[in-house]
């Protein structure tokens, strides 16, 4: 499979590494510096072009890519929610394809069904309340991530309690704190944390006046969100329109 590269950074990186290991070519690698290259043969012969690079260009990628003809898979955060109408316009009428999720790790992916199935049984008991936290990098630029939102999501469709969520307690890069820990009875409150390198921690807590329950998924490294990235693009290549990870794993 022919794959282009929009993003060239540490997981930009290992992404070439992984889709060489698995027999793949790569065969236009788009950074900062040479964004003309979208309209280039060499990008057009991707089968599949794989963007992971930041909040404010993330979108304008995606659409520079569709306009080339090539199909998308991005691991990018902190664009979709303001952009959703716009990309399902793009992939359920104009018939562009893109796989989109905020987390692409196996591990996350099953963390995500365990956080289905434990909302699903909680939501029998009331008097435990939750909370969320993550914790990432300091180069990070968006909070709360798009992982954590996706957990939060899940929890609020479960839980009769809670209604939205919220950006609590915010542990800046700078060693500054901003935000609070005090949130409406209806809100399920995030906390993120940035921190050294830390590739990402997610854990959600329910706590009662007699116990507390407790499930975290550590990333030991990027290298599984780098996997994932090029599973969903071998996944792509074969599949039309908005793709997610239920349509990858099946859980």
């Amino acid at each position: 499979m022919n794959i282009a590269l929009i993003g060239y950074g540490k997981m930009g990186r290992m992404i070439e590494e992984i889709a060489l290991s698995r027999g793949h070519q790569i065969v236009c690698k788009i950074d900062v510096d040479n964004q003309a290259d979208f309209d280039s043969d060499a990008f057009r012969s991707a089968d599949v072009a794989i963007e992971f690079t930041n909040p404010s260009s993330a979108f304008g990628n995606i659409c520079r890519a569709f306009e080339q003809g090539v199909k998308v898979v991005s691991g990018s955060t902190g664009w979709r929610e303001q952009h959703d109408a716009e990309v399902r316009e793009l992939c359920e009428k104009q018939g562009k394809t893109l796989f989109w999720a905020s987390n692409f790790s196996l591990g996350v992916a099953i963390f995500c069904a365990v956080n289905k199935y434990l909302a699903k049984i909680m939501n029998r008991f009331p008097e435990y309340s939750v909370e969320l936290e993550e914790t990432h990098h300091i180069h990070k630029l968006d909070a709360p991530s798009g992982t954590a939102v996706t957990l939060a999501e899940q929890v609020i469709a479960a839980l009769d309690r809670k209604q939205e969520w919220v950006l609590g307690e915010v542990h800046n890069a700078d060693g500054s704190v901003s935000g609070t820990k005090q949130a409406a009875e209806n809100a399920l409150r995030i906390d993120a944390i940035r921190r050294d390198e830390v590739p990402g921690i997610h854990t959600i807590t329910y706590d009662s006046p007699a116990d507390q329950i407790t499930i975290t998924h550590d990333a030991h490294n990027r290298r599984g969100f780098a996997l994932g990235a090029v599973l969903a693009a071998e996944f792509t290549k074969n599949h039309e329109g908005l793709l997610t990870t239920d349509d990858l794993f099946d859980f």
